[in-house]
């Protein structure tokens, strides 16, 4: 089973990031994560830059699409099997990019896939 990559992380334990990180981690998936400072939420080191993921899944975005603009190239280099763009990270552009690398993405969010059982 792969990983899946939270951008955009939090310690702030309002941000849905974080709520996301908890509760993927609950629900038994390998997390790894990446915000603007490195910390540790629920045992998951946030990491920043560019760190080198291995046997990434799913990437889910808590950015918006102007932030997301400079890791479209790391995250195709991920090549991980889909993307979620949770609600105010919705980006065209980016939905083309990963169309054209073949990768899946959905605008949802993963809070109520998880809570659903469609994670």
């Amino acid at each position: 089973m792969g990983k899946t990559l939270v951008l955009g992380a939090s310690v702030k334990e309002y941000r849905y990031s974080n709520m996301a990180i908890h509760n993927l981690t609950a629900h038994g998936e390998e997390v790894v994560a990446i915000g603007l400072r490195k910390a540790n939420v629920a045992g998951v080191e946030i990491e920043t830059g560019y760190p080198e993921f291995k046997e990434v899944d799913t990437v889910t975005l808590y950015l918006n699409a102007l932030r997301q603009e400079q890791y479209y190239e790391y995250i195709i280099s991920l090549e991980p099997k889909r993307v979620i763009f949770n609600p105010g990270a919705e980006n065209h552009e980016f939905v083309r990019i990963l169309k054209e690398n073949d990768i899946a993405y959905l605008n949802a969010c993963t809070l109520v896939m998880l809570s659903t059982d469609q994670f």
